[in-house]
């Protein structure tokens, strides 16, 4: 009786938000969760068991480019049993069970709105950690692009008014009220706001439309720019007979992705930064958007300072923020630093 209570379940996840025949709708509640958080449902024995270790495989795989080991999700795993009422409101649900089927499936707002249900099923265990493998990355990227939702949905709350990005290169982020523009150059805008221990910062230039000459040099010359940028723009701790300022983490390649923001092609950057001259550093994400329209590369890049604490929704508020970019006018002024 609990594997069919368990079965039936299952089955709901997938067909109960199959039935908007434009008759009537049903009220959803609104998802509740902190952010990056995710619920797994699922019988104990798969839990502590092969496909146990598969799911924490990928959804709690480390985040690229921490200084601290953190995972991708802060996993809440739940049996069946107990998956009732208002836990059934959480954002973002990962459903694993045996069943004659064997499927992967992502559903939206079953319980409430926003929400993801991703329900994983199979007749045996292998067919159950095929699936995932077959899977897993695209449910984890439907699980973040609603987390980014959710985050940018909660700081456009309240939000920095400040002209500074527009002004200089005719552009908006929506940046929480928090955050305060601390330095402007000519082809420079430093955000930061203050956190416990450190800083978030936000920084934005603009490089020549064709700065990066090659594919086969190109983790090169990111790190020469953002030296340079350093270098130039972001002093550190005075020393005497010294020019402290941030620099790429030299012991360590950046990793380095394809991606898109604002509808433009875009390169990802993510890797650690520390000071020429004085131990202290953390972890940066760059984009180098490629913005033909205006004759250049806008580069935005997000980084941390907040020594011994864990920094990965410090990052991804600064990834959701990045994401709200909007071109606001032409700009068609380029300067080399």
């Amino acid at each position: 009786m609990k594997k069919l209570k368990f079965l039936g379940i299952a089955f709901l996840f997938i067909f109960s938000a199959c039935k908007d025949d434009g008759k009537k709708v049903k009220y959803l509640p609104e998802s509740t969760g902190a952010i990056n958080s995710l619920s797994v449902v699922m019988d104990n024995e798969l839990w502590q068991g092969e496909v146990g270790d598969k799911v924490r495989d990928y959804f709690a795989a480390p985040v690229v480019g921490l200084t601290l080991e953190e995972p991708l999700f802060t996993i809440n795993y739940m049996p069946q049993s107990v998956f009732s009422g208002t836990i059934r409101h959480t954002r973002s649900i990962l459903f694993v069970t045996k069943d004659s089927t064997s499927k992967a499936v992502i559903k939206k707002d079953v319980y409430a709105k926003p929400q993801n249900v991703a329900v994983i099923t199979g007749s045996t265990i292998d067919e159950i950690t095929a699936n995932i493998d077959a899977k897993a990355n695209e449910i984890i990227k439907a699980f973040k692009t609603l987390e980014i939702t959710e985050a940018q949905s909660r700081f456009k709350r309240s939000l920095n008014k400040e002209q500074a990005l527009k002004n200089k290169f005719g552009i908006t982020l929506d940046i929480p009220s928090a955050y305060r523009v601390g330095k402007q150059e000519d082809n420079f805008v430093w955000i930061d706001r203050q956190v416990p221990k450190g800083t978030m910062n936000i920084v934005v230039y603009q490089m020549p439309e064709d700065y990066f000459k090659s594919d086969s040099t190109l983790v090169k010359d990111i790190i020469r720019m953002r030296d340079s940028i350093g270098a130039t723009y972001i002093p550190g701790e005075d020393i005497p007979g010294k020019k402290n300022h941030m620099v790429s983490e030299k012991n360590l390649a950046p990793h380095v992705y394809p991606s898109e923001v604002s509808g433009k092609k875009a390169v990802e950057v993510r890797g650690l930064w520390e000071m020429s001259d004085y131990p202290m550093g953390g972890p940066y994400l760059t984009y180098i958007i490629n913005d033909k329209e205006n004759n250049r590369k806008l580069i935005i890049e997000g980084f941390t300072f907040a020594p011994a604490t864990q920094k990965r929704d410090n990052m991804f508020e600064l990834e959701a923020i990045i994401k709200t970019l909007k071109f606001s006018s032409e700009v068609v002024k380029t300067t080399t630093p």
